[in-house]
């Protein structure tokens, strides 16, 4: 096995020094929580002992949640139902390999479900993943090797995961088969992971009435094809009874849906909720909607306008067991957007939130990249205060989803600090008070015990890593100044002339996109607060000024840097910066594993020769805009 595999937040697989704890002499209730923790405690080292840890069910905690409690002369982790334990016994391991001996802690999630969603292809090939190959297909079916599934398994649920989708959500007509032809597949793949209290969703072609089952459409108002769905579902749960349901990705980038067919999202929402209803099933509906054949001559369309335009309207109309799934941001997951104004808009609709743990225009773990920092703003934004969403996670926000970055690479990441953002994502799912700088911690503490020298300076890299990537990146808010074909490294105006929708307008005199009232309006989906906030260049916050205002190059920011300045001295710095993270971890070498040593290494480098070529090519491109120097006579490529 490759030893790099060993690195991992699964602190009970990763072996490692004998703890001063004495043991444990399990009691109380057993089940596959007491077997977790078992294994867990032999894995980091704790065996012959005579301490009593005691394992509970007690339904006054509430489900999910748990509690520990005790010292080293006796532990009792309550549940409050089975899941609940099973993180119980997680959150103990955990803090024990961390050093702690004492426990008085009670703990449960904010939001009731904390979801994945795998892009991966019945091909085997992951879009948007940068891992290697999928864990759950190959050559076309359903094919995984089942320990690695289960390690990856319990790797999930001991960050708190509770649901999964594991087929890509641009469903092609033969991973729709999941729910036909390759059921008993699909099955099987929802047995290994229910122990672990993770229920599976199955991404689903709207057009599979059409697709599989022969019907002439897949309007759906037309009865034959509700009839459809609904044997189809109850086919499902037949075999999988503890589905959480179907996720739909529908009228999106060339995809159908129901406005293809004269019908609304709801109408389209609706179809496939009414029939996983009757078992308890829930429709999970992306917000991903936007016209992705804009003529870059047209200044009036606003993409950032699209998912609030078709959705907000039609708040009330979805039925109960629909969740809209709504991207934390109206662009697409760029380094700096602002939060969504759908979220937390529609007042009689649940929502979740979606984030993507793969870096799909963050660096494509290649270049490192803290989501957590990015997370931590999301959930401190003002919208959170103004309009009361109660951090992102309450009444109507219930759930955060993300796009998984795992793939069948030894170190499950490619990036071996990668991982980082899989746990990030678990824990803030979990608790979104915590901090970037918490579950780094917790993070490094938990991969690199073995290693004590390396963890400070491994936090501190990690941490600094996402304003080091915004430097040498695209330009306060700009966002999408990348390669259109793969979405990494600089292409300034690789989106300009597209159909996708134009992001900067940069001329001679001036760059970003006016998106207050006086403009494409955008700033007018918002609170009036943050309106007025945004609406005023004077008070926008200068990290996301140039999404919401056009700018001539001289602008004065806060700093006394004109705009152009400001953009030369980024990009220079940004380089700058990532040689200091390769000094860092070159400091390190005597103090890691070679294997973990050398592959981050090898990142470090892909990432100081992208960061190179960003600087190179902004600058350049700035400078032939403007015919302005840098101030600082530093060279620029005329």
């Amino acid at each position: 096995m490759n030893k790099n595999r060993e690195f991992g937040y699964q602190a009970w697989l990763q072996p490692g020094p004998k703890l001063d704890f004495p043991g444990f002499q399990p009691a109380g209730e057993k089940g596959f929580a007491y077997d977790e923790l078992v294994r867990g405690l032999h894995r980091i080292g704790c065996r012959d002992i005579d301490t009593m840890i005691n394992l509970a069910l007690c339904e006054d905690i509430g489900p999910q949640a748990y509690k520990i409690t005790g010292s080293i002369d006796g532990i009792t982790i309550r549940g409050g139902d089975e899941r609940g334990l099973l993180y119980g016994v997680y959150g103990f391991l955990s803090r024990l390999r961390r050093g702690q001996t004492s426990f008085d802690i009670f703990d449960k999630p904010a939001a009731s479900r904390r979801i994945l969603n795998h892009w991966d292809n019945i091909t085997g090939r992951i879009e948007r993943g940068y891992s290697g190959k999928s864990l759950f297909f190959k050559d076309g079916q359903i094919g995984y090797d089942l320990e690695r599934l289960k390690d990856y398994a319990r790797l999930l649920a001991s960050i708190g995961i509770n649901e999964i989708s594991f087929n890509n959500v641009n469903v092609c007509s033969e991973s729709a088969k999941l729910i036909t032809d390759y059921l008993p597949d699909t099955k099987r793949i929802a047995e290994i992971f229910r122990p672990f209290g993770i229920k599976i969703i199955v991404a689903i072609h709207f057009e599979s009435p059409v697709l599989m089952g022969g019907l002439s459409t897949a309007d759906p108002l037309d009865p034959d094809v509700a009839e459809w769905w609904a044997k189809t579902a109850a086919n499902v749960y037949k075999e999988i009874p503890d589905l959480a349901g179907f996720v739909v990705k529908a009228d999106s980038e060339f995809r159908a849906g129901p406005m293809s067919l004269g019908r609304t999202q709801a109408d389209g929402a609706n179809l496939i909720a009414r029939a996983v209803k009757p078992h308890g099933g829930m429709c999970y509906w992306r917000c991903f909607v936007y016209n992705c054949m804009q003529d870059w001559r047209d200044t009036e369309t606003d993409r950032p306008k699209a998912a609030y335009d078709y959705f907000y309207p039609l708040d009330g109309h979805f039925d109960d067991n629909v969740m809209l799934q709504i991207k934390h941001g109206p662009s697409d997951f760029q380094v700096r957007e602002p939060n969504s104004p759908l979220l937390g808009a529609m007042e009689k609709t649940p929502q979740m939130l979606e984030l993507q743990v793969t870096q799909e225009y963050t660096g494509q773990q290649k270049d490192l990249y803290a989501l957590a920092v990015q997370w931590e703003e999301i959930f401190d934004h003002p919208i959170t205060d103004i309009i009361a969403t109660r951090d992102l996670i309450g009444d109507k926000i219930d759930a955060v989803v993300a796009v998984a970055n795992a793939g069948d690479d030894s170190n499950w990441t490619g990036h071996l600090l990668a991982q980082a953002n899989t746990y990030a994502f678990g824990r803030m799912a979990w608790d979104p008070s915590l901090t970037a700088l918490q579950v780094i911690e917790e993070w490094a503490e938990l991969t690199f015990a073995n290693y004590p020298k390396a963890i400070r300076p491994i936090i501190e890299m990690v941490l600094e890593s996402r304003g080091v990537y915004e430097k040498y990146n695209a330009p306060l808010g700009i966002g999408w100044m990348v390669n259109i074909s793969h979405h990494y490294g600089p292409s300034v105006d690789g989106y300009e002339y597209m159909k996708w929708g134009t992001y900067h307008r940069a001329d001679t005199k001036a760059i970003g996109v006016d998106r207050t009232t006086a403009g494409t309006g955008y700033t007018a989906q918002y609170h009036p607060y943050v309106q007025a906030m945004y609406e005023n260049k004077e008070t926008c916050p200068e990290e996301i000024l140039l999404y919401f205002h056009r700018l001539p190059y001289d602008y004065k920011l806060r700093s006394g840097q004109t705009l152009l300045q400001y953009i030369y001295d980024t990009h220079f710095e940004g380089v700058e910066d990532v040689e200091g993270f390769i000094a860092t971890w070159e400091s390190l070498k005597e103090d890691l594993p070679e294997e973990a040593y050398t592959s981050v290494k090898e990142r470090l480098q892909m990432q100081l020769a992208n960061a190179k070529e960003w600087r190179d090519v902004v600058n350049s491109y700035f400078y032939r805009k403007t015919g302005i120097a840098d101030a600082k006579g530093r060279k620029i490529y005329e």
